[in-house]
C-alpha cells in the first residue's frame, strides 16, 4: 500500500509505473489462480487494470480491480477470498444486467472515465451501452443518509433495528406507514440538482399527509383518554349513527358509530383555564360529539390530588344530526364509546435528531462533534390508546387517519388482529417548529 501510494502521484504530479506493470499475461494469470485459491495473506497482492499511470484523473492511473480479503460473504460464504473493486464491477453489472441509466451522487462524477474505459475493454453483452449520470444527493434535514453512520445506530442499539420507524430506510419507511406514491411525490417536488440538494423534513411529511389525505379511510381513537359519563343517557332514547369511512369516498364504505353511557374524550379537549378562542369543553360549555349529539360539561370530578378523573355531561337528545336550537354550538371533538373501543398500542414517532445537521456541528476546537450526541431523547414513545371497534380487526399494513390526530398504520411486523399496533406515521399538519 505505502508503495502504490508513492508511485501514484498527485494532482499536480503525475505518477510512474510500478516495476511489475509489464509482466507477461501467463505470469499475471497464474499469480491472480494463485490469489483466487488462497495462496497469498491478505492485502499482499492486488490486481490492477492497465491504464495511464500519467492521467490528469487520479482514478485512471492503473485502478485495483481485485484485491485479497478473507471475508464470509453472504452468498457465497467462505468460498472466495478475492473480491473486485466497486468501480470495476459497477460498469461491468450495469452491462449484463441491460442497464441503460446508470444514476450516482457527485462523487462518483471522477469515475466515469474510469466507468467508460471498462466497457470500451469488455465485450458488452447486449446492445445498449450503459451510461452515467451524476447528481447530487439528496440529504433531508433532521436526518441522516450515511450508510456507515446508520449502521452506527443499529449496532449500537440507538434504534431497533434497520426498520425501525424512525430510520430513513426503504424498510423503516414502509414500517412507518409511507406510500410509493407519497415517496414518488416528494421526490417530484426535491427534484435533481448538481448543487447541494438539503431539503427540510417537512417536504417529505407534506407529500406523505397529501396522499394519505385521499386514500386513507377514517375512525376515531383517543390517545389520552379522560373518562366522561353521560348522565341522561337512556338506552330507549339515545341512539347511535352511521358515518362514513371518508367524507369524499362512497366506496370506502361507512360504520356504525355506537354511544354508551360512558365515553371517552381527549383530556386536551377539557379545560378549565379558558385561554383565547377556546372552543372545546369546559364546565358549563357545549361541544358537539363527531356524528353524535351536543353535550354540556356539569361537572369537573377530581381526585384528591385535585387532578381531573371523571367528566359528567348531559346529552341534549334534539341535537342528532341537527342543530340545537337558539344557540350556537362551534366545537366539535372525537370520542369511543368506552364499551365498544378497542384497546391499542399507539407508538408515537417524532423527528430522530434535535438540530437540522446532526452530522455537521462542530465544537469550540472546530472539530465535528458525535453525531450521536444530538439524538432525540423523545423521538419514540408507546401509549396505551383506545379507537373504534374497527381497529380491532385490521390487518397489518393498514393505514387510516385517526380523526384530529394524524395518519396512522398497524405495524407490519408486531401488529396482530387481537392486539393491535399503531405506528405514527404523520401528523395532520406540519407541528414541529411549535
Amino acid at each position: 500500500a505505502e508503495e502504490m501510494r508513492e508511485y501514484r502521484g498527485t494532482l499536480t504530479e503525475p505518477g510512474k509505473n510500478s516495476p511489475y506493470r509489464d509482466r507477461s499475461v501467463e505470469e499475471n494469470l497464474d499469480l491472480f489462480y494463485k490469489m483466487r485459491d488462497g495462496a497469498f495473506p491478505d492485502g499482499s497482492k492486488t490486481l490492477r487494470l492497465k491504464i495511464d499511470m500519467t492521467s490528469g484523473n487520479v482514478n485512471m492511473r492503473d485502478p485495483v480491480i481485485y484485491r485479497i480479503r478473507r471475508a464470509h460473504h453472504h452468498n457465497t460464504g467462505d468460498k472466495w477470498c478475492i473480491y473486485p473493486m466497486y468501480d470495476y464491477t459497477h460498469a461491468i453489472s450495469d452491462a449484463i444486467e441491460g442497464i441503460t441509466h446508470s444514476l450516482c451522487t457527485l462523487e462518483f462524477e471522477a469515475h466515469r472515465p474510469l466507468y467508460d474505459w471498462v466497457l470500451d475493454n469488455i465485450p458488452a453483452p447486449h446492445p445498449t451501452r450503459p451510461r452515467q449520470y451524476e447528481f447530487s444527493r439528496l440529504e433531508l434535514l433532521y436526518s441522516i443518509t450515511s450508510k456507515r453512520k446508520l449502521n452506527q445506530l443499529v449496532s449500537d442499539g440507538h434504534v431497533s433495528g434497520w426498520d425501525d420507524p424512525r430510520m430513513p430506510t426503504i424498510s423503516g419507511m414502509r414500517r412507518r406507514g409511507y406510500t410509493p406514491e407519497g415517496l414518488r411525490l416528494f421526490a417530484k417536488r426535491a427534484g435533481i440538482s448538481k448543487s447541494e440538494n438539503v431539503v427540510d423534513m417537512s417536504v417529505l411529511e407534506g407529500a406523505i399527509r397529501e396522499e394519505l389525505e385521499n386514500s386513507a379511510p377514517r375512525l376515531m381513537a383517543v390517545l389520552n383518554p379522560i373518562k366522561v359519563t353521560l348522565t341522561n343517557f337512556s338506552d330507549g332514547l339515545t341512539q347511535s349513527r352511521s358515518a362514513p369511512f371518508h367524507p369524499h369516498h362512497e366506496e370506502m364504505g361507512e360504520r356504525e358509530v355506537p354511544i354508551a353511557k360512558t365515553i371517552y374524550i381527549e383530556a386536551d379537549d377539557f379545560s378549565e383555564n379558558l385561554p383565547a378562542g377556546w372552543q372545546r369543553l369546559t364546565v358549563g360549555g357545549e361541544v358537539r360529539l363527531r356524528y353524535s349529539y351536543v353535550i354540556k360539561c356539569d361537572e369537573a370530578v377530581k381526585d384528591g390530588n385535585g387532578n381531573i378523573v371523571e367528566l359528567k355531561c348531559s346529552i341534549d337528545h334534539d341535537t342528532l344530526g341537527k342543530k340545537p336550537e337558539g344557540r350556537k354550538v362551534k366545537g366539535v371533538i372525537h370520542w369511543v364509546s368506552a364499551e365498544h373501543a378497542a384497546e391499542i398500542k399507539v407508538r408515537l414517532y417524532e423527528r430522530l435528531f434535535t438540530v437540522e445537521r446532526p452530522d455537521a456541528v462542530r465544537g469550540e476546537d472546530g472539530a465535528y462533534l458525535p453525531f450521536t450526541d444530538f439524538l432525540n431523547p423523545e423521538s419514540a414513545k408507546e401509549i396505551t390508546a383506545y379507537a373504534e371497534a374497527t381497529a380491532g380487526n385490521l390487518p397489518a399494513e393498514s393505514r387510516w387517519q385517526f380523526e384530529r390526530l394524524g395518519y396512522f398504520v398497524t405495524d407490519r411486523r408486531d401488529h396482530r388482529p387481537d392486539a393491535p399496533v399503531f405506528n405514527r406515521t404523520v401528523g395532520l399538519k406540519d407541528t414541529w417548529q411549535k
